[in-house]
């Protein structure tokens, strides 16, 4: 199963004491996957519809819970599947009024509540009613992305109106949460880790918080031992390219003045750095008759690489100079008795 299949099946399980609660969660189920309409005799009747059969047994349990139903037709005999998906309906009138009611779609005098949005801010409006909807929300349309891969916790809107109020719902917890335009549906969406743990724990899924946040030490263990490893690696390379890079200098020099025109301590050292290409700076310090420290040792090192690029403008201006003698073989005076002929 999924992470986010894993994470619904806990939420599955979560049952709220609190009577307003209950009707919080309700309230989520009715303006995701609920349908209002009008049956054979003009009665007003509730269905309610989800792909997973969980979230109608739930919804069920709920409504035995919070309104004291003794039904004595199973759950599993009043469920129909259809095309993928499993329905139920209430099937009694006054219930179907006590349940609009609870959830203030209809008013006390039966007729029809005006609602923006999702849901009556008068059922949201203590925190733990809060996150009982936002369960409630989660389970019929949420999902979130496997961990190991990225964060992504999403609420899927069928308007815009809808999934700002949720927004401003997941806000009012200091989450940022983010709508995204999905063809005709509104994402109400979070990609911070740390905030979707946060929501795991606001929703009850204590079980997949801990899992969640298991993979997050994990995969900042893993990031910290990749940047020291890549750091490790950048020192290395630049290491061995200043030891290649004196090396070069010391060669130019050998070749051309020899080493021995050098100073004494640096020709120590330019010998020693032939003798130990991959030695560290540490280590032809002490090589030296006398031994010195890794910052003498690259001060001795950059002179001679001073020395080396000197050599390299003196050759370069001498070999302009050729260059030109052989374009005017002639002297100057020669030139001028020439130009006077």
């Amino acid at each position: 199963m999924s992470f986010s299949g894993d994470v619904k099946e806990e939420l599955l399980k979560k049952i709220d004491n609190a009577r307003h609660c209950k009707i919080a969660e309700l309230a989520a189920v009715v303006a995701f996957n609920g349908e209002i309409r009008k049956n054979s005799q003009n009665e007003t009747d509730l269905r309610v519809s989800a792909e997973n059969p969980g979230i109608i047994r739930k919804y069920f349990t709920l409504l035995e819970k919070t309104f004291k139903i003794n039904d004595e037709v199973s759950i599993d005999e009043r469920i129909v599947k259809k095309n993928n998906r499993f329905t139920i309906d209430v099937g009694n009138q006054e219930l179907t009024v006590k349940i609009l009611q609870a959830v203030k779609i209809l008013s006390p005098d039966r007729s029809t509540a005006a609602v923006e949005g999702l849901v009556s801010q008068m059922v949201i409006q203590k925190n733990c009613c809060k996150r009982a909807f936002l369960r409630g929300a989660f389970l019929c349309a949420g999902s979130i992305s496997d961990p190991t891969k990225f964060y992504h916790f999403e609420i899927v809107c069928t308007s815009q109106e809808k999934a700002r109020q949720l927004q401003e719902l997941i806000q009012s917890f200091e989450i940022d949460a983010k709508i995204v335009k999905r063809k005709k549906y509104d994402v109400v969406y979070v990609k911070e880790g740390a905030q979707i743990v946060e929501l795991l724990g606001l929703m009850g899924a204590g079980v997949s918080l801990m899992n969640l946040e298991n993979v997050r030490i994990l995969k900042g263990m893993r990031n910290t031992v990749n940047r020291k490893v890549n750091c490790e690696t950048a020192n290395i390379n630049k290491t061995v390219n200043a030891a290649v890079k004196q090396m070069e200098d010391i060669a130019y020099i050998r070749d051309t003045i020899g080493l021995h025109r050098l100073p004494e301590n640096l020709e120590e050292t330019a010998i020693v750095r032939l003798e130990y290409p991959q030695a560290s700076l540490k280590e032809l310090g002490a090589l030296l008759t006398v031994p010195i420290g890794k910052s003498g040792i690259n001060h001795r090192l950059r002179k001679i690489s001073t020395i080396a690029e000197q050599l390299r403008e003196c050759n370069s201006v001498g070999n302009m100079d050729m260059k030109a003698h052989a374009a005017h073989p002639m002297g100057s005076a020669d030139r001028n008795k020439e130009e006077q002929v």
